[in-house]
């Protein structure tokens, strides 16, 4: 039963209306705080979102006009132990980026050598401050989480066959996201389910662009295919072997039955 304010000490009502109401104040914010860290879990109980590494200086070659010979250059490079990607450079032309070298000069031999060698011709290093990431803190987030959505819509189209030990093994999806954030400057995990499992979880009413979502395409529960949000509902991603990368609504029946969830790098 409240006390009864007549019985209080003169001076004291005024106190204990302010305490009461101070209480109230703080039961509404905890509220508050606890229904934002509903909608974002992380993945393991405790588990802290891993901050994406930068990357560093990488070598830049190549003027392409078929798709295939830039493919065919990066599985060259991959069987070096280099990490490579090819890109739309321009419309009908591709170019391929590889390598992670932590000084400018580690990565002008390395680059010096596969030229002696005969892998590689002409090339250009591309320094660290050239990313979108580099620009992030003048241009705020959203403009990275643009650059990195204006990347995944050039390769619309593209028939992207690096993914697997060879070209003809045609495109793993996980691919098209690494190379989507290498070539902004980030260094995203390598497979899917690497992928699912670093980063923010984020509810499916909160997506934002640039943010990864992921299906259950080969049955149970477990994450085995993976698009990019672009916005309005949509993603991007490479379907299956023999088929362009497209543009997919996450309302479709196929994927909306088979959403697994999203995650957040940024």
């Amino acid at each position: 039963m409240p006390r009864d304010e007549r019985s209080l000490p003169e001076g004291q009502g005024f106190r204990y209306h302010l305490t009461i109401a101070f209480c109230l104040l703080i039961s509404l914010a905890l509220a508050g705080c606890g229904a934002r860290t509903a909608a974002v879990r992380p993945v393991h109980p405790g588990a802290a979102p891993k901050k994406l590494a930068r990357m560093g200086y990488a070598i830049q070659v190549g003027a392409f006009a078929q798709v295939e010979n830039a493919a065919r250059l990066t599985e060259s490079l991959r069987q070096r132990d280099l990490d490579a990607t090819y890109f739309v450079a321009a419309a009908g032309l591709y170019k391929v980026r590889f390598g992670n070298f932590t000084t400018r000069d580690g990565a002008r031999s390395r680059a010096q050598m596969l030229k002696a060698a005969g892998v590689i011709d002409e090339f250009y290093i591309v320094s660290p401050e050239e990313y979108a990431v580099a620009k992030e803190p003048r241009y705020g987030t959203a403009y990275l989480r643009e650059e990195i959505v204006r990347t995944a819509r050039s390769f619309i189209g593209v028939p992207y066959l690096w993914g697997g030990n060879s070209p003809e093994t045609g495109f793993d999806c996980s691919g098209l996201m690494v190379a989507c954030y290498q070539l902004n400057g980030l260094e995203l995990p390598r497979t899917s389910q690497e992928q699912f499992q670093t980063g923010i979880p984020i509810s499916r009413g909160s997506l934002a662009k640039g943010d990864l979502v992921f299906f259950a395409t080969s049955g149970g529960e477990k994450a085995s295919h993976v698009g990019i949000y672009v916005g309005d509902g949509s993603f991007i991603h490479a379907p299956e072997k023999g088929k362009n990368i497209r543009v997919d609504s996450l309302a479709g029946q196929y994927f909306n039955r088979r959403y697994a969830g999203a995650r957040s790098y940024l």
